[in-house]
C-alpha cells in the first residue's frame, strides 16, 4: 500500500486523503441536524412523544460528548487511521440499525452509539490533518475543515427535509440514516488506500473512572429533564437532577486529584479560555434549542411539509458557510470584535425569525459565521502549547454539551408551552446574555497596539 501511495503525486495523494477525512467529518455534523426535520414524521410512525423526540436527537449529541476525549486517547493508544476506519464502520453500522429500527427505543439506543462511534472517528480527523499537511497545504486543508465545520450541521437540516419528502419506496424517514451506509462503505474502501498507516504514540492512559461519573453526572441531569414536563415533575425527577448535580461535583474533584485526567481543569487559568467558554455555551444553548424548536414550529403549528422546512434553512446555510470561511478578511484590528457582532445578529435573528423569517435566517446566520469560528480561535489563543490538547477537548465537550442543554431547555419549554414566539424569545435572550462573555473575551483578544492606546488615554 505504502508503494501505491508513493507512486501517486504529492498534490492527488493529500487532495484525496483530505476528501477521505472531511466526508467523515461531514457525516459525523450531518447526523446531528439531519434528524431534526424528520422528527413529525418519527413521532407519527411511532406514537412517539415531544420527551422521545428530543431524546432521539440529544442522546446522538450526550454521547459524541461524553466519549470525544477518550476517543481521541484512542488513537493515541492504537493508531489514528485504525480508529478513524474503525469508528466509521461503527457509525455506519449503527446508521444502519437507526434506519432498519422498529420501535422508538431501540432508535434512540442506536442513536446513542452512533454518538460514541463518531466521537471514536471525529477526533482523528484533525491529529491526521496536523500530522500529514505542513505549510501553505496544512492552510488549506483547514480551511476545507473550517468550511465543513460550519456547513455540515446546517445541510443536515435541508438534506433531511429533501430524503424525507422524497419518501423512496415509500420508507419515509429512514433514508435520513440510511444515506450514510454508501457514505461509510466507500470510507471503508478508501480510508486503507489514502491514509498511510500510523503507529500509536500513546503517553496517557484512559481515564475510565472519570468517564464514568462525567456520563453518570450528565445523564442524570438530562434525562430528567426531557421527560419530567410529559410526567408533571415528579420527585423523583428532582432527586435525579440534584444527583447528577452532586456526581458532577464529585468528578470535577476526581479530575483536580488523578495523575492523569479525562479533562485537566488546570487549563482553565489560560486568559480568555473562562469567557470563551462561556460564550461558547450561550451560542450554542441558543442554536441548538432554535434548531429544534423552529424546526417543529413548521412543521407542527405552520403545517410546512419536510421539504419546505428543509429549504426554509437554506439562507441560514448558506450565509453561515460564507461569513464562516471569509471573515479573516475583517481589519486585524477590528477580529476582536467578531463574536460579540455576531452575537448580536444571532439574538436579532431569534427574536424577529416570527415576523420575517427569511431575513431573520439571514441574519442568524450571518451572526453563527461571523462568531463561531474566531470564538473558538480566541478562546484558545492564550493557552500554553503543552496544554493545546487539554483545552481543546474542553472547549469540544462544551460546544456538544451545550447543543444538548440547548434542545433540553428550548424543546421542553416549546412542548411545554405551545409557542414559538416564547420560546424564540428565551432563545434570542440566551443569545444577547453570551454578549456580556464574549465582550470579555474581546478585551483579551484586541491587538497589541490597541491596548497600549486605551491605557494610555
Amino acid at each position: 500500500m505504502a508503494t501505491v501511495l508513493t507512486d501517486r503525486p504529492v498534490e492527488t495523494r493529500r487532495g484525496l486523503m483530505l476528501a477521505v477525512l472531511l466526508l467523515g467529518q461531514f457525516m459525523a455534523l450531518i447526523d446531528t441536524s439531519i434528524v431534526n426535520v424528520a422528527m413529525p414524521v418519527i413521532g407519527a410512525g411511532f406514537h412517539a412523544s415531544g420527551a422521545w423526540l428530543q431524546l432521539i436527537v440529544g442522546g446522538y449529541l450526550v454521547a459524541y460528548a461524553m466519549t470525544l476525549i477518550t476517543g481521541a486517547r484512542l488513537g493515541d493508544l492504537y493508531g489514528r487511521r485504525r480508529m478513524y476506519l474503525t469508528g466509521a464502520i461503527l457509525f455506519t453500522l449503527a446508521s444502519l440499525a437507526c434506519g432498519l429500527a422498529p420501535a422508538v427505543l431501540p432508535l434512540v439506543l442506536f442513536r446513542f452509539v452512533q454518538g460514541v462511534a463518531a466521537a471514536v472517528m471525529v477526533p482523528q480527523i484533525m491529529s491526521l490533518i496536523q500530522v500529514h499537511f505542513s505549510g501553505p497545504a496544512r492552510a488549506k486543508a483547514l480551511s476545507a475543515y473550517g468550511v465543513t465545520l460550519s456547513a455540515g450541521q446546517i445541510a443536515g437540516l435541508v438534506a433531511g427535509g429533501l430524503l424525507v419528502a422524497a419518501n423512496l419506496f415509500g420508507s419515509g424517514w429512514r433514508p435520513v440514516f440510511l444515506v450514510n451506509v454508501p457514505v461509510g462503505i466507500v470510507l471503508a474502501v478508501l480510508v486503507p488506500r489514502s491514509i498511510p498507516a500510523d503507529r500509536p504514540t500513546a503517553t496517557r492512559r484512559l481515564d475510565v473512572t472519570g468517564l464514568a461519573l462525567s456520563t453518570c453526572a450528565v445523564l442524570l441531569m438530562v434525562l430528567p429533564a426531557v421527560v419530567g414536563h410529559e410526567l408533571g415533575w415528579p420527585l423523583w425527577t428532582f432527586g435525579c437532577i440534584a444527583a447528577g448535580v452532586v456526581l458532577a461535583a464529585v468528578f470535577v474533584r476526581f479530575e483536580r486529584r488523578t495523575a492523569d485526567p479525562l479533562l485537566n481543569l488546570e487549563v482553565l487559568r489560560a486568559r480568555g479560555l473562562p469567557s470563551g467558554l462561556l460564550t461558547m455555551v450561550c451560542l450554542l444553548l441558543a442554536l441548538g434549542g432554535f434548531l429544534f424548536a423552529f424546526t417543529l414550529h413548521l412543521q407542527t403549528e405552520l403545517g410546512e411539509s419536510a421539504m419546505r422546512t428543509g429549504l426554509t434553512w437554506l439562507p441560514f446555510a448558506v450565509v453561515f458557510g460564507l461569513v464562516g470561511y471569509c471573515w479573516r478578511a475583517i481589519p486585524v484590528r477590528l477580529q476582536h470584535l467578531a463574536v460579540p457582532a455576531g452575537l448580536v445578529l444571532c439574538a436579532v435573528g431569534y427574536a424577529g425569525v416570527g415576523l420575517l423569517p427569511w431575513l431573520a435566517l439571514v441574519l442568524a446566520g450571518a451572526g453563527m459565521g461571523l462568531s463561531a469560528s474566531p470564538l473558538v480561535t480566541q478562546s484558545l489563543r492564550h493557552v500554553p502549547l503543552a496544554r493545546a490538547a487539554d483545552a481543546s477537548g474542553i472547549l469540544t465537550t462544551v460546544m456538544q454539551l451545550s447543543q444538548v442543554g440547548g434542545v433540553t431547555i428550548f424543546g421542553t419549554l416549546y412542548l411545554s408551552a405551545h409557542s414559538f414566539s416564547v420560546t424564540s424569545g428565551a432563545i434570542a435572550l440566551t443569545a444577547a446574555t453570551g454578549i456580556v462573555a464574549a465582550g470579555a473575551l474581546a478585551r483579551t483578544g484586541r491587538p497589541t497596539a490597541v491596548r497600549r492606546r486605551g491605557a494610555s488615554s
